[in-house]
């Protein structure tokens, strides 16, 4: 079983319909998408239609979260808001609908998937966790991996024999060991922020192998920067893809 993880697509269709073609390329058995398909980016409409089209199960994430909450809108810093509410204005109620009834949490070939921290979290980001909590965390979990988004940054946080261990992750295939508990956090397709390449990010993970490679794939980060000024979005969410 190879299962691909995308996360926090957040408008860009360039960047998604790219990750979709390296998807069909690499052989997987199942797509899972952890959510934040809203904000930032020009497109919201289509990226949401597409990732339905296709059947992909869906998580909620913290920004389709202010469709069942508006309150949180407070939540973000005053672009994200901006963004956020350009976006729900270019969906339509079918979508809006769909969007609102997105689970919070999924578990799959034994494994946990979440948007923000496990076990169910939307808004908090695996940063935020200390070693103590963390320790505290993986002994409650009932599952030896879990995948989130949220943080835009490809990383894994490694609970073994009693240590937490952290690994910022590259380009290429990561080999659990033993039998260490997991927390992967798989990157984003459209708004990525590791500071390695403005590529898009996602993961497949590889349950036979018990292997999670992550992806960098390549794709016109300038046509969605010009979308995005062209939309009347903050600037600053185009400067962040170049």
């Amino acid at each position: 079983m190879r299962v691909a993880v995308i996360s926090d697509i957040h408008a860009n269709m360039e960047a998604l319909q790219e990750v979709l073609a390296d998807i069909a390329q690499a052989g997987v058995d199942s797509i899972i998408c952890l959510g934040d398909i809203l904000g930032y980016g020009p497109n919201p409409e289509e990226a949401a239609n597409l990732i339905r089209s296709l059947s992909i199960p869906t998580l909620m994430g913290n920004h389709e979260l202010v469709l069942a909450d508006p309150e949180l809108l407070e939540w973000f810093n005053d672009p994200a808001r901006e963004s956020l509410l350009l976006s729900l204005r270019r969906i339509g109620r079918k979508t809006r609908d769909w969007l609102r009834g997105l689970d919070m949490r999924l578990v799959f070939e034994g494994a946990l998937f979440v948007h923000g921290s496990p076990p169910d979290s939307l808004t908090r980001y695996l940063f935020d966790w200390t070693d103590v909590e963390l320790e505290s965390l993986f002994q409650r979990l009932e599952q030896r991996l879990c995948f989130v988004g949220h943080t835009h940054t490809p990383g894994a946080i490694a609970h073994d024999h009693g240590q937490i261990v952290h690994h910022r992750l590259k380009q290429g295939i990561f080999t659990l060991q033993g039998e260490a508990g997991y927390i992967i956090s798989v990157g984003s397709v459209g708004q990525p922020r590791d500071g390695i390449d403005n590529s898009a990010k996602y993961v497949i993970w590889d349950r036979l192998r018990d292997t999670v490679e992550v992806r960098f794939v390549a794709y016109d980060a300038a046509r969605t920067a010009e979308k995005i000024i062209a939309a009347g979005l903050p600037k600053e969410h185009a400067r962040r893809l170049l």
